[in-house]
């Protein structure tokens, strides 16, 4: 894990700021969604990208009856329908 040499308070309802900087480089914006990962002792960010239940690719992904579906999954799926 690499280190940015950052060091944030904690305010009194939990929050940290992400520096301009991180975000820029990491490209979150305002209103991105980030997941929250436990590794051990440390605190894991990552930016939430919704991914295929099926195979979770992260691409071309559907809203189907309140879940993600990828292109190719949908594909397949309508083959295995026709038969």
């Amino acid at each position: 894990m690499k280190s940015t040499g950052i060091v944030r308070k904690v305010d009194e309802l939990g929050r940290i700021v992400l520096p301009i900087e991180l975000r820029r480089t990491l490209d979150i914006a305002e209103k991105d969604c980030l997941e929250i990962y436990m590794d051990g002792p440390s605190i894991v960010l990552k930016k939430y990208q919704p991914a295929c239940i099926f195979c979770d690719e992260a691409k071309d992904i559907v809203m189907f009856r309140g879940k993600n579906v990828c292109s190719k999954c949908i594909k397949a799926l309508q083959e295995a329908e026709k038969g």
